[in-house]
Order: C-alpha cells, then sequence, then structure tokens
C-alpha cells in the first residue's frame, strides 16, 4: 500500500533504524481504519472527534466492515488511535 511505504519511507529519511520502528507502524487494515475514520471525520465537517465518539466511530466501522475487526479490535480503548505511529506524537504524548 502506497501509504504503509510513504511512512516507512519517512521514518528512513529521518534516520531512525527500520528494527526500531517497523513494528511501531499500523498495518494495512489498520490504516484502511484510519481512512474510513478520516471519512466519517470529514463528513461531520472535520471536527475531531472526542475519545468516546472516536470509540463509537471504530465500533461502526468494524460493523459495516467486518473483516476490519481484528484491526479494530486493536486500536480500541487507545486514547492515540491516530498517528501512533508518528515519533513525533509518541514523544509529546510520552511527555
Amino acid at each position: 500500500m502506497d501509504e504503509h511505504t510513504s511512512l516507512v519511507h519517512e521514518r528512513l529519511r529521518g534516520g531512525e533504524d527500520p528494527w526500531d520502528f517497523m513494528e511501531d507502524l499500523p498495518t494495512v487494515d489498520e490504516l484502511v481504519v484510519f481512512t474510513l475514520r478520516a471519512e466519517h471525520i470529514e463528513a461531520d465537517g472535520g471536527l475531531r472527534p472526542t475519545h468516546a465518539r472516536n470509540q463509537r466511530l471504530l465500533r461502526q466501522i468494524a460493523a459495516q466492515y467486518p473483516e476490519l475487526s481484528p484491526a479494530v479490535r486493536s486500536m480500541l480503548g487507545s486514547e492515540n488511535t491516530h498517528r501512533r505511529w508518528d515519533a513525533v506524537v509518541r514523544v509529546l504524548g510520552e511527555s
């Protein structure tokens, strides 16, 4: 998937070692869930959802696309389901 490749290249250009970040990257199914989530957010006027709304939105995606349920389950309960693979977001969230 082009998005996954872009994430890898971005991290490599940043000088990171692939052994350190490959497990942090989202799976292709997670990227599809993120895309569907973004489409729902855009349809709602672009407002970033609250944690509770985000969890409902993820459950709705799992109900609409059962094949994505394992990816959604791995994301449920997470405070930072968007861009958790991004080193900048991780660093900001850890402080």
